[in-house]
């Protein structure tokens, strides 16, 4: 009795159970849904139009029968430059802007200088040593304008003068390789590799 019951639904009779669905209207201009809006630009001279920011230069698509849409992605150019890897660079950044790793070296520097032996991170150690023999190798040439540019780089002006006073009698002989990186144990906490570094 249940399946005599089903047999006498068809899809005509629900259809017009259902309300009437209202028809998307064709604009006859376009051929679309979408009315197209004209608008008119004044020319403004002097300004290039080929610089489009952080708006999207080429708008992706709506095509519901594309699937795969890895072709469709499009860049945004607007002359700025692309750089790959570092490779060959080999400047040490030590996790900080330049004007702060500046100061840095130069706090490092003016410690080791000051107390002949410093304890600190082999990365610091191997970034501030050509430092320190370029601080030495100004004081070997011992003219006023060496002096001046040490002064500008070391922040204490005592260890200055007290450099370019002895620097002659300790390394007279030696041309180059004035600091030396013993290695130590890992830094507790956070297992950095320490290093000592000091003056030959």
């Amino acid at each position: 009795m249940a399946a005599t019951g089903l047999a006498t639904w068809s899809m005509a009779s629900l259809r017009s159970a259902l309300p009437p669905t209202p028809v998307a209207r064709k604009f006859p201009a376009t051929g679309s849904y979408f009315p197209v809006i004209k608008t008119t630009r004044r020319k403004t001279p002097g300004i290039s139009r080929s610089f489009s920011g952080l708006a999207i230069a080429n708008p992706l698509p709506i095509n519901t029968d594309c699937i795969d849409v890895d072709h469709r992605i499009s860049l945004i150019d607007n002359g700025g430059r692309f750089y790959a890897m570092r490779h060959g660079r080999r400047v040490p950044k030590l996790n900080r802007p330049p004007d702060q790793r500046r100061a840095l070296l130069r706090g490092l520097t003016t410690q080791l200088l000051k107390h002949g032996r410093i304890k600190t991170t082999r990365a610091r150690a191997s970034a501030m040593r050509k430092y320190v023999d370029k601080m030495i190798t100004l004081a070997k040439d011992g003219s006023l304008h060496k002096r001046r540019q040490a002064l500008g780089f070391i922040y204490e002006k005592e260890i200055v003068h007290a450099l370019f006073a002895e620097v002659q009698d300790r390394y007279g002989e030696r041309n180059g390789g004035y600091t030396r990186i013993i290695r130590t144990l890992p830094r507790r906490g956070d297992n950095a590799p320490m290093a000592y570094i000091e003056l030959v």
